[in-house]
């Protein structure tokens, strides 16, 4: 039945789609139909970073920016759910067009720009949408907040979600910020994560619970860097680290319609880049910290790996687009399959 509705939904413009998709989603959630879409996610709890989780998949931040259909993905079979990127205030993001279906590749590159309400808004649907599974919320700052200010907008948001969040996501791999991949690095990287470490721990003080979190890192990174930055994570005392984000390169997508439009591409031609993040950051972290892998998934199969690879979890964004709400079994189905083997 998907792949009908999928059909009908590229043949308009990609964020008309995106709205509409999203608005369905909790349509059915409403009339109690998400199962005529969504097969059963078998359970299988697991404890990460002090959380548990129903099952190991996942929605990666970017498809529910601003926390508008909570309920109704959840209803699909979702083990958790992450919102945002949130910014501080609302900001239009980028010029259009600006998101860009490559499906010979099964891929998408997108520029948006953490387009969103801001925080008080997304705040408002959380609470409306009284959840009560697994939510992680990902912040990130204003295009307009200059890098060496970069740390006011991430305290702002990670004291205003505090009180909400299972988990708090610290963006810092959108290629879509001018700047803000340089916070992965060096002295910028320890001075901001040392600053929302002291917040993060008042804030625990502040609401007797603490609320773990994880920084969300890109896969273009050197194994060096990949290497320096685990440890970094360590000794400041992060919870966990999401890899990866979209990529830059463009390799995988070299003749393709589209392929050569400024942005993060995700979707299958990340997955090996993905993984090879995930492997290095295994070895060099040891167990000391999890690993939440994202990119390229898109069956059964790439979301093993990305276990098999060191993850802990997992999370699905464009393979959901493509494959549809049966990919979230499917994968949750091959993971319980790989690890009772």
């Amino acid at each position: 039945m998907y792949s009908v509705l999928r059909r009908i939904l590229f043949c308009l413009p990609t964020e008309t789609s995106h709205h509409l998709s999203l608005a369905s989603v909790s349509l059915l959630q409403k009339c109690g139909l998400s199962g005529l879409f969504a097969k059963p996610v078998a359970s299988a709890p697991r404890t990460v970073m002090g959380i548990e989780f129903p099952n190991p998949v996942g929605l990666a931040a970017g498809l529910d920016k601003d926390a508008k259909h909570i309920n109704g993905l959840s209803a699909l079979g979702f083990g958790f759910i992450e919102v945002g990127t949130v910014t501080p205030k609302a900001q239009l993001g980028n010029p259009q067009p600006r998101l860009f279906r490559l499906p010979e590749a099964e891929a998408i590159i997108n520029r948006i720009g953490f387009n969103n309400l801001g925080l008080d808004h997304l705040l408002e649907q959380v609470k409306a949408s009284k959840f009560k599974g697994v939510l992680g919320i990902n912040i990130g700052k204003n295009k307009n907040t200059p890098a060496e200010n970069a740390v006011d907008d991430y305290l702002l948001g990670l004291r205003a979600v505090y009180p909400h969040a299972s988990y708090v996501t610290v963006n810092l791999s959108s290629p879509n910020t001018p700047g803000l991949r340089d916070l992965q690095f060096g002295q910028p990287l320890i001075d901001l994560l040392a600053a929302l470490k002291a917040a993060q721990l008042a804030l625990a003080e502040q609401y007797g619970r603490y609320v773990p979190m994880a920084v969300k890192i890109a896969p273009d990174m050197a194994e060096d860097d990949i290497r320096r930055v685990a440890e970094v994570f360590v000794e400041q005392g992060i919870d966990g680290v999401i890899a990866t984000n979209t990529t830059i390169a463009r390799d995988a997508v070299a003749g393709l319609a589209h392929g050569d439009e400024a942005g993060g591409l995700s979707g299958k031609p990340v997955r090996d880049s993905s993984t090879k993040v995930i492997r290095i950051l295994a070895d060099a972290l040891q167990g000391r910290l999890p690993i939440i892998g994202v990119g390229g998934i898109s069956d059964g199969e790439s979301a093993a790996e990305k276990i098999a690879a060191g993850a802990s979890l997992v999370q699905i964004y464009t393979g959901f687009i493509y494959r549809g709400p049966a990919l979230i079994a499917e994968a949750a189905a091959a993971i319980a399959k790989q690890e009772a083997a």
